[in-house]
């Protein structure tokens, strides 16, 4: 297929490092972003919407009081905390020992907080949904939609009777390890809603266990520039979508209320994608503003046949992690394909995409032979960016508009999305493009958003902004919990310590005995998230029964953490893999550019990327250690497992009381 502006391979490659300059430098995120929880003039962004009268959890009783104690304490109601959950509970544990603790007054994580109209998952159903053959739910369509997922998750509640041991209304202020009692002693903000009252009290919960699983996108975050608190309009954030102003509900989004609106979208992300075709058939104009455009792939969705599941699964035992692992064989391009691709979707023809998800082939990487790698995935991935490209040109009818919308980066720069509608909404005549070129607004007035220079009216400006990164700071940090271990230790400082994070397999440090927490960092990386998590939920459990077949009597408990020896050679394994991750940190421009030193064709001058050349203010290995495993999800399998059946658990100190 040739190329939409007939570039060369090498000219292709300096266009993307232009393009890639324009655009703001990783470190400065928090100078570009406002974490929405964390500020207190921009606190009603966080406001929950969906804590109305009609909402059963507001009149529940409380499954503790203060003082309090239960064996696990888990932070969190999403499909994580419901995987330790229910893994717990396979392995031995009751519900009666288990406390969730969330914010929020419902199941879902982030699909109790998103209901934008469009949401949707883009890893299909089969692969997603956690526990699908344990409750034998069909999903409804391939990928399923929000309301489902959040349907499903209180679902999952009910049949592990997790719906009563719920904490909701209460956020996690800190946690203290107690080395007299060897438990974690949480300070939790609770909220009591009575009528049209609310108020807060403060109470304390004692637990064995501590669970960290608050999700990856639980942190909303706005643009940090001039202007935003004097705007006279409306304003919300897509993860708290205001229907009371749009019309509509999360079942049935007719947003009416925008017939005569002028709406300004920004952010062309994931949310974006689903959000901006949803708006237009509805806004009297439509403004989607842009710094980078998406590469949207088709999607292909459709409903689930409930009779040609039962039969594919139906009485199969296993089938779900089969699919996962197949999925995740074609996401890593590992070596030996399947001979078949189950999935066979837009992520599973992918093959580039292991520059972020990890691969079985960046075992031997070293520095004499990245700059061949980084240029094997460069070519891997060309022909399906020219795809997407030449789809923006085929779709929209304005060119100009068209140039705008093409995509001048990998296909793993930025999360890369499906949809079957997003393009058409440009050809549309309510609907314009006001592109940044890569540089984002410049701000806003209080009629609406300086871009460009100019000043662009609006009676309404959604932020389709996202979140904080899933990859900054500590378990703590991303949490926004103040975790206090042995002696005074904060898990914040641990992790800015200079050698940077130490794990053992990525779910519990030393320092903080009997404290788990799911994540990707030295862990497994994967587009289908809840298959790491459920990994890390069911590896977790596992280790939990080990340790408690050594207590003896009833009521006996352990502490359990890693040795520091074993948490640093697990991090030190994870460092000396990141040259697996060398292209994805070169595009998100965490290095300088490589010179490729031997080739074979006209690019040889031109893949010039220097892996020597980290940017100033990284440390290298300190940035190597807060990686993924770089050799994929299913090779991260083979180490857990093959750990597990040496049955010696073998880097944890394990005491028992």
């Amino acid at each position: 297929m040739g190329s939409t502006s007939e570039l060369t391979f090498p000219e292709l490659l300096a266009k993307y490092e232009q393009e890639q300059q324009k655009r703001p430098h990783p470190s400065t995120h928090d100078e570009s972003f406002v974490d929405i929880g964390k500020a207190d003039q921009f606190k009603h962004f966080n406001k929950d919407p969906w804590k109305t009268v009609d909402n059963p959890y507001l009149s529940a009783p409380s499954p503790v009081k203060n003082g309090d104690h239960t064996k696990i304490l888990i932070v969190g109601a999403g499909f994580g905390a419901l995987l330790f959950a229910v893994r717990f509970i396979e392995t031995g544990y009751a519900a009666e020992d288990i406390l969730l603790v969330d914010s929020t007054w419902g199941f879902g994580g982030c699909w109790y907080w998103n209901r934008y109209p469009g949401l949707m998952c883009d890893v299909e159903s089969a692969c997603y949904m956690p526990l699908l053959e344990e409750t034998g739910y069909i999903p409804k369509h391939r990928y399923s939609y929000g309301l489902g997922l959040r349907a499903y998750a209180e679902l999952v509640a009910a049949k592990w009777r997790l719906a009563e041991r719920a904490l909701f209304g209460a956020t996690v202020q800190k946690t203290v390890w107690n080395n007299e009692t060897a438990e974690w002693v949480t300070t939790i903000i609770k909220e009591s809603v009575q009528g049209l009252c609310t108020s807060l009290d403060t109470m304390q919960i004692r637990s064995d266990l501590f669970m960290l699983a608050s999700g990856t996108l639980s942190r909303p975050k706005l643009p940090r520039l001039d202007g935003l608190a004097g705007f006279k309009g409306h304003m919300f954030h897509t993860s708290r979508w205001d229907y009371e102003y749009t019309g509509g509900t999360p079942e049935d989004p007719r947003m009416e209320n925008l017939r005569n609106k002028r709406v300004a979208f920004l952010g062309t992300g994931a949310t974006g994608v689903q959000v901006v075709p949803q708006l237009a058939k509805w806004a009297k104009e439509l403004i989607v503003l842009q710094r980078t455009p998406s590469a949207v792939d088709i999607r292909g969705q459709k409903p689930v046949d409930a009779e040609e599941w039962t039969r594919e699964f139906y009485g199969r035992p296993g089938w779900q992690r089969e699919r996962r692992e197949n999925m995740a064989a074609f996401l890593s391009n590992v070596p030996d394909l399947p001979s078949v691709n189950i999935v066979n979707d837009g992520w599973t023809n992918f093959p580039s995409i292991s520059a972020l998800c990890g691969s079985p082939r960046a075992a031997v990487l070293t520095e004499a032979n990245i700059a061949e790698y980084i240029h094997m995935i460069h070519r891997l991935d060309l022909p399906r960016q020219e795809s997407i490209r030449h789809r923006v040109t085929d779709i929209v009818k304005d060119p100009t508009t068209a140039s705008r919308l093409q995509p001048w980066y990998p296909g793993w720069f930025r999360r890369p999305c499906f949809h079957d509608e997003y393009l058409h909404t440009f050809n549309l005549p309510n609907v314009s493009l006001a592109d940044t070129d890569g540089h984002g607004i410049d701000g806003f007035t209080e009629h609406g958003v300086l871009c460009n220079g100019q000043e662009l009216h609006a009676d309404v400006i959604i932020f389709g902004t996202g979140f904080e990164p899933f990859n900054r700071g500590s378990p703590a940090f991303r949490a926004g919990i103040t975790i206090t271990g042995r002696n005074g230790l904060s898990m914040d400082d641990k992790w800015s310590q200079r050698q940077g994070p130490a794990t053992l397999h990525g779910i519990i440090t030393r320092g903080f005995p009997n404290l788990f927490f799911p994540g990707v960092v030295q862990a497994a990386a994967t587009v289908n998230i809840l298959h790491g998590e459920d990994l890390v939920a069911t590896h977790t459990a596992r280790i939990l029964r080990a340790a408690g077949e050594r207590v003896v009597g009833d009521g006996g408990k352990f502490i359990i953490e890693p040795t520091e020896e074993a948490e640093e050679e697990w991090a030190m394994r994870v460092a000396t893999g990141a040259y697996g991750f060398a292209a994805a940190a070169q595009s998100a421009g965490l290095t300088g550019p490589i010179r490729r030193t031997t080739g074979d064709d006209d690019c040889a001058d031109i893949v010039h990327m220097r892996t020597s050349a980290v940017n100033k203010h990284e440390d290298v290995l300190k940035m190597a250690r807060g990686m993924p495993w770089s050799r994929g999800i299913l090779d991260f399998t083979a180490v857990l497992e093959e750990w597990k059946n040496r049955g010696d658990l073998k880097g944890l100190d394990i005491c028992v009381l």
